[in-house]
């Protein structure tokens, strides 16, 4: 019973990557870069983007966002008004209201993308500290965002989200004052899971933070294609980036 269970989560892994391929293909053609969007419900994602992207286009770099949700288009509509392409994609429809986003659910969006008028798509995960994780969607890059809310534990509760990102933004610093809260063990926790792991402190509230977390986004396509340049150079043509690929140790640690 245990072999059959693992060999079916390998199977559907395997057919997800098959599919997140797909999505890699169709993104190199359109030279746009990636990134995978994560973290728990109301960490601050859209908040952070809302701050970082205001006026972004202007400056030369063209963004849009893919919106995941299980029902409704609060945080698309948001994020509309910065007027920058947003796709809303919810996984209750036809997708049995999945607590996150894999492969296929982004493929089926794609035609409704306007993949050759921006530089950079943002995927904005469904809120999930685990699930999120385990399925690539062909994105060059992963980011978690954690609030100071959520308690320094959860990098070491949950360390599949936190390992398989290259950047962990740690959000509401701007609730430090208030809090009983010590952000630099949670930094250590992080560090602990994924010693590669850049870390940002930010408040999308405030603004603090958000100026080095908007020129990362602004650098990534160069850095992603410095990366590729290098690996094609040294003969590796694997397109999964950053991140830890090994997605079968299926965590459900309790909150």
């Amino acid at each position: 019973m245990h072999r059959t269970k693992v060999r079916v989560v390998e199977d559907a892994l395997d057919a997800n990557n098959t599919i997140a391929s797909a999505n890699r293909g169709d993104f190199d053609r359109a030279n746009v870069t990636v990134v995978n969007l994560m973290s728990a419900p109301g960490a601050g994602k859209t908040t952070l983007l809302e701050s970082a992207l205001n006026g972004i286009s202007e400056e030369g770099t063209r963004v849009g966002v893919l919106e995941g949700d299980v029902q409704g288009s609060f945080d698309a509509d948001r994020l509309s008004a910065l007027d920058i392409p947003v796709v809303q994609l919810n996984t209750d429809n036809g997708f049995g209201g999945e607590c996150h986003l894999d492969a296929n659910m982004v493929r089926s969006a794609l035609p409704a993308v306007a993949l050759d008028d921006m530089d950079v798509l943002i995927v904005e995960n469904v809120g999930n500290l685990v699930c999120p994780a385990e399925f690539r969607i062909g994105e060059d890059s992963r980011i978690m965002v954690c609030s100071v809310t959520e308690g320094e534990d959860k990098p070491l509760k949950y360390p599949l989200m936190f390992r398989a990102c290259e950047l962990v933004v740690i959000n509401k610093v701007d609730l430090l004052a208030h809090l009983d809260f010590d952000v630099d063990r949670l930094e250590a926790n992080i560090l602990q899971v994924n010693h590669h792991a850049k870390v940002m402190r930010v408040s999308a509230k405030t603004g603090e933070g958000v100026e080095e977390f908007r020129q990362w986004l602004k650098d990534l396509p160069a850095r992603v294609a410095a990366e590729a340049a290098h690996d094609h150079d040294h003969g590796d043509h694997d397109h999964d980036h950053h991140g830890d690929h090994d997605h079968h140790d299926h965590e459900h640690a309790p909150a």
